[in-house]
Parts: C-alpha cells; sequence; structure tokens
C-alpha cells in the first residue's frame, strides 16, 4: 500500500545509494547552477540594469533615497554592497548552525526561495516606491549570494578531489546554457514590442520568471542532494557562535596551510576586481557607449550579455583543460593578466562594436576565472569533513573584497566618473598577479 511514511522511506533509500563521486549526485549538484544563474544574467547583468536606467529620463539623472541625492548607478552600488556586507557577516554564523543540526540542504532552500521571492517582487519596482522597490533587490541579492555559501560547500562532499575541475566546470557551463536560454526567451518578448511602456512591461514579466525559474528547477537539486554532516557537538546555547569560532580556529589552522593561506589572499585581491566588473559592466555600457538610440542600446546590452555568456561555457571549459596541464595557479595568472588589460580597454572604448569585443573577451575570462578559482579552493584544502566552515570562510573573503571593490567604484564615480572607476581597477588584478605568484606549489608551514 503507497503511504506517504513509505514514499519518504524509499526516497531516502535510494539517496543513500547515491555515493560521493557517481555521476547522478554530481549532475543534482551541477543543475542548481542551472536554476539560480537566471538570476546573475537575467538581474544582475543584463534586463534589470536596463530597466532601472529607463525608469530616469537622463542616465546622469540623480535619485533621491536614504536621505540622500546620489547618480543612480551608485545608488544601485551602495545598496550592492550593502547587501554583500550582510552575507559576509551571516554566513558564518548560519554555516555553524548548520554544522549543529546537520543539515545545510535547509539552509540553500530558504535563501533559494528568498531570493526567488525578491525576483518575482521586482514585478512592482517603482522609483515611487524606491525603498520598498530596492528591498525586493536586495532579497534576490542575498538570496542568490547566500544559497551559494552552502551550494558551494557541497563540492568536496559530492566529488573527488580529481574531479573537482570538470564539476566546477560543467557547473557553471550548465548555468550559461540554462540562463542564456531564459534570456533569449525574454528578449524575444521584449524586441517583439513596439513602445517603450509595453518593453518596459515585458521586461517586469521576465523578473518573475526567474523567480519562478530558479524555485521550480532547483528541485532537482533538492531532491538528490544530501543533507549534510553534522559535526558540530556542543551545546545549542552556543550554536549561534559556532560559525565565528570555526572562523577564528580556521585562520588560525592556516598558519600551517601556506599555500592554502596565500590562495587565499591572491583570491581575495583579484576577486574584489572581478566581482565589481561584472556587476557593473552593463550600467558601464548603458552610460559610457555611444548608441544611436535607445532600442539599439537595449538589444546591444542584451546581446553583450549573452555574447558573453556563450562565450563563458567556452571559457570555464578551456581554464579546466589549461588547468589540467599547466596546473590551476598559472591558469589564474594567465587569466588575471587579460583582465588588467581589459581595465584599460575599457577605458578606452566608446563605440558599440568596441563593446562587443570586450564583451567577448569578458565573457571568456569571466568563466575561467569562476570556474577555476572555486575549484582551486576545493583542491588546496585539508582533508575534512566540515567543508561548510572552510567555504564559509572562502565565501566571507570574496564578500568583503567585493564590498571594498563597489565602495571604491562609487566613491571614484561620485567623485569623478565611471571610466576612472574602472580603470582603477586594474591595481586589484596586478597586486592578485603578484599574489598568485607567491602561492607555493606544494603545502608548506607557514
Amino acid at each position: 500500500m503507497f503511504t506517504l511514511e513509505a514514499a519518504h522511506k524509499r526516497a531516502a533509500f535510494f539517496m543513500k545509494q547515491l555515493q560521493k563521486g557517481s555521476q547522478k549526485l554530481l549532475n543534482a549538484w551541477a543543475f542548481y547552477d542551472w536554476a539560480n544563474s537566471v538570476y546573475t544574467l537575467t538581474i544582475a547583468s543584463s534586463i534589470f540594469p536596463i530597466f532601472y536606467a529607463n525608469l530616469f529620463p537622463k542616465s546622469d539623472s540623480p535619485v533621491f533615497a536614504f536621505g540622500f541625492e546620489m547618480k543612480q548607478t551608485v545608488l544601485i552600488t551602495i545598496v550592492t554592497a550593502a547587501t554583500f556586507l550582510i552575507v559576509a557577516v551571516m554566513s558564518p554564523i548560519l554555516s555553524g548552525i548548520a554544522d549543529y543540526v546537520g543539515n545545510k540542504k535547509k539552509f540553500l532552500k530558504f535563501f533559494c526561495y528568498l531570493g526567488s521571492a525578491g525576483c518575482i517582487g521586482l514585478f512592482w519596482f517603482s522609483l515611487d516606491y524606491i525603498h520598498l522597490s530596492l528591498l525586493f533587490y536586495f532579497m534576490g541579492l542575498i538570496g542568490y549570494w547566500g544559497s551559494l555559501v552552502f551550494y558551494n560547500s557541497y563540492l568536496p562532499d559530492i566529488a573527488h578531489k580529481e574531479q573537482h575541475d570538470s564539476i566546477s566546470a560543467k557547473g557553471f557551463s550548465m548555468g550559461y546554457i540554462g540562463s542564456v536560454l531564459l534570456l533569449l526567451i525574454n528578449l524575444v518578448m521584449v524586441n517583439t514590442q513596439d513602445s517603450g511602456e509595453a518593453k518596459m512591461q515585458m521586461m517586469r514579466y521576465s523578473f518573475v520568471m526567474v523567480g519562478v525559474w530558479w524555485l521550480l528547477f532547483s528541485q532537482y537539486s533538492f531532491y538528490y542532494l544530501p543533507k549534510g554532516v553534522k559535526t558540530d557537538d556542543e551545546p545549542i546555547k552556543n550554536i549561534v557562535f559556532n560559525g565565528l569560532k570555526e572562523l577564528k580556529l580556521i585562520w588560525i589552522e592556516l598558519k600551517s596551510n601556506l599555500r592554502l593561506k596565500r590562495y587565499l589572499n591572491a583570491f581575495f585581491v583579484f576577486s574584489m576586481a572581478v566581482q565589481t566588473i561584472m556587476l557593473m559592466a552593463v550600467y558601464f555600457g548603458e552610460k559610457e557607449i555611444n548608441w544611436v538610440d535607445g532600442n539599439q542600446k537595449t538589444q546591444g546590452l542584451i546581446v553583450s550579455i549573452l555574447v558573453i555568456q556563450l562565450v563563458a561555457i567556452l571559457g570555464s571549459l578551456v581554464a579546466s583543460k589549461f588547468s589540467n596541464k599547466y596546473g590551476n595557479i598559472k591558469t589564474l595568472i594567465v587569466v588575471n593578466s587579460i583582465w588588467l588589460l581589459m581595465c584599460f580597454y575599457a577605458y578606452l572604448m566608446s563605440t558599440p562594436v568596441q563593446f562587443y569585443i570586450a564583451a567577448a573577451i569578458v565573457g571568456f575570462v569571466m568563466g575561467s576565472v569562476q570556474s577555476m578559482a572555486r575549484s582551486t579552493y576545493s583542491k588546496f584544502l585539508p582533508k575534512t569533513e566540515d567543508t561548510t566552515s572552510y567555504f564559509s570562510f572562502f565565501d566571507v573573503a570574496e564578500k568583503i573584497g567585493i564590498v571594498i571593490g563597489l565602495v571604491i567604484f562609487a566613491i571614484v564615480e561620485q567623485t569623478s566618473n565611471m571610466r576612472n572607476a574602472i580603470l582603477f581597477l586594474f591595481v586589484f588584478f596586478l597586486a592578485g598577479i603578484l599574489l598568485l605568484l607567491r602561492v607555493p606549489s606544494e603545502n608548506k608551514k607557514g
């Protein structure tokens, strides 16, 4: 007889058969990239920046929020930086709780659903209700990055070390393909409309589609991924501080793992610049490129993002092959050198064709650096079951770096212009390269 309890037992039994390294488990993990990457493409990178810019009569029109008048892009930059700061503070606390209860999947689900709701809420984004609108933007952003804390921490749990590069690249590739597919649908929706008002309405529907896509496709990953490993036996009254204690312990352990410590220093610096450029790229294209008219601008920016995503698939796969032959650190040095040169190119470019060329190059190095950064860290980790805390440390470093990068970017833009802000980021890529050169090939005590 079929009962709900029997169904749960069968499901639990089946899930236990998915051993570490099994193809079905690896595919289920990678499929979450397919589910959530639509957020980064449609909301963070393409349609929302265009939608947001179209709310203002001019590209340099100011906006009033939180008691201050500022440039419209500066407002989004500040809100984005504040969100990353909250994630950086919150993630170690949540990771400690996740370790205590032994169920990181619950936290992955929570942030997934929060982000999905935020995307759907952007349907009602309006300058008349700017603070409520920014709350929805905040929910989507914190949902996406909060979920990655727990998603990334699954990698050493579900894959053997020799599988890390390939499955990490596969996850990013699936994310690129899925997000491009939805963006193509959204692009048709927007471009088949005649009036600007109708185009804006289709953009609003695109935000809803992102939220629904993220919510529905993540269920496949949730079904197969394990709950997690309980590693903390402290009294329940201490669980709120367990994550912070773990970060402190990991910081101490880094002294005996020179390779991991130096890699984290390099990652902190170059990720600061990479993520800032990725978050601000479309805003730069909207303000600084000489488009013929609004229609060319909308189509050009979306096409550019599509180019970035498609080339990023190739970039992640090439990086995986290159790293197998020459090593992860050498691969990251080459990729960061290309990023450094891109800062100078972006400062000089002004035409749509130049922007398309930049999009192709950025797509290639974006796919490379994202895939390699995650898999390199997982390779350098010591043997431990407490992967959540280690990846929490990794994510905190990344988020704090992004906050610093965005704040510097906003300050330079507010006092000068966006071109100078982009150019200034070359300093971080140069420093990142120099720090990568100091990463030893074998682990040594610090």
